[in-house]
């Protein structure tokens, strides 16, 4: 990113990007997934990652952020320059939709699919630099392909293929004013991580409403806060959790109205409502994966999924009723055999990466070397460094990791696990 950084200038100069294990397929981030291009895991990818990028940051403000909802869904907004120096304005003006005033004055909106026009030609052009200066130890670029706002990227990092699904987002400290009332209610989390670890930031994602203007609609985001409460969930329910997303994945796959990410919510909500005693309770895995397999039925059978932090906000609203119907008969099939379903999908899961060593192996048989490849013993650093990177994020199970990068100093990778950095 430091290079995209240097194009023009337009990132900020030290930047810090939120690395989420998992990619926006995952169900990590609330984006759309019928716009992307499916990829599975074996095929096409080995292990999978979500980066989000701050174009803007705005983290100088202590008090509650006031955003311009007025045109948008709830969990929505339009984000206008006028919060920004005149400096910022100057320099994405070029990814901006503009509104004039009656009373002369003009008002920049930073327009979501203008900034994922500049930022895939920006990352564009410095992948092909990078392929036309092949170096030791540099990953090899195996595809890059714009998926709406998203740029998914797979590099060929020794013999493993990461899948980074990298999205332009706006960064803010604080806590939105729209979600205030949420932080009045009582929490599973409460005494267990503070309040401030909770409402460090949000972030707004390229992402609209099914009744909004793509051009100028942002979504709302609580990624950063996602991360901290994870620390707080049950090892049995997180396993449920898994569980639970293999199974709706390659199940309710196609059509995508439900994705992870409203199990995600439906999780969170479930560690509202039940008593602490029992979620902790370390052999109820299996318990828990009916319980949220039974909650998901009823939003679907109601249409009805509330955003955790914003519980006004019906994820589900857009969702007709036949589609609801579908997705709901679907699911009684996996509730009346939950253990066949499971095993179905564990075997698939076992498939792909059966698949990814035989194809890591035949790549190891051949002579032939991509143009970004090293040879030889030269391999293992990048092997080591795939390797690094997953034991990073598989280690340290509901922490925030991210990477701070300064385009100044670029000798040395910063991963920083909370607040320590190596």
């Amino acid at each position: 990113m430091c290079m995209v950084q240097k194009l023009d200038q337009k990132l900020p100069v030290a930047n810090e990007y939120l690395l989420l294990s998992g990619g926006v397929r995952e169900g990590v981030i609330d984006m759309d997934l019928d716009e992307l291009t499916v990829y599975a895991r074996g095929a096409d990818y080995d292990m999978d990652f979500t980066l989000l990028v701050p174009a803007l940051k705005l983290h100088d403000r202590n008090q509650p952020v006031t955003l311009d909802m007025r045109h948008s869904a709830l969990c929505h907004s339009w984000l206008s320059l006028r919060l920004f120096d005149e400096g910022t304005i100057n320099k994405w003006k070029d990814c901006c939709t503009v509104v004039d005033h009656v009373n002369g004055a003009t008002n920049y909106f930073f327009s979501p699919t203008l900034v994922a026009d500049w930022f895939y030609e920006s990352i564009s052009m410095v992948l092909a630099e990078i392929q036309k200066k092949p170096q030791r130890g540099v990953p090899r670029v195996e595809k890059v392909e714009r998926n709406a706002t998203v740029i998914s990227i797979i590099l060929g990092v020794g013999g493993s293929r990461m899948l980074y699904d990298v999205v332009p987002v706006v960064s803010f400290k604080g806590w939105p004013a729209v979600a205030q009332s949420w932080l009045m209610e009582n929490h599973f989390w409460d005494g267990k991580i503070t309040e401030e670890e909770v409402i460090s930031g949000f972030y707004l994602l390229p992402a609209c409403s099914s009744t909004g203007q793509k051009e100028n609609e942002w979504r709302l985001s609580f990624a950063r806060s996602e991360v901290q409460l994870k620390k707080c969930i049950s090892a049995s329910l997180m396993q449920a959790y898994q569980a639970c997303k293999a199974l709706i994945i390659k199940l309710l796959s196609r059509p995508k109205a439900i994705s992870p990410y409203h199990l995600r919510s439906l999780m969170l909500w479930a560690c509202d409502r039940l008593p602490h005693t029992y979620l902790a309770q370390e052999d109820y895995a299996a318990h828990f994966l009916l319980g949220l397999i039974d909650d998901l039925q009823h939003c679907l059978v109601n249409k009805t999924c509330p955003n955790y932090f914003i519980p006004q906000c019906n994820m589900l609203e857009h969702l007709s009723d036949d589609a609801a119907m579908l997705h709901a008969r679907k699911l009684s099939s996996v509730r009346s055999d939950p253990a066949e379903h499971l095993r179905s999908a564990i075997e698939h899961a076992k498939a792909a990466s059966r698949l990814t060593l035989e194809l890591q192996w035949r790549g190891g048989s051949s002579n032939l070397s991509s143009p970004l490849s090293d040879t030889g013993a030269d391999q293992q650093p990048d092997d080591r460094l795939a390797k690094k990177l997953q034991q990073l994020v598989t280690e340290n199970p509901g922490k925030s990791i991210s990477v701070f990068i300064n385009p100044d100093d670029v000798t040395r990778p910063h991963f920083r696990i909370d607040d320590k950095f190596f």
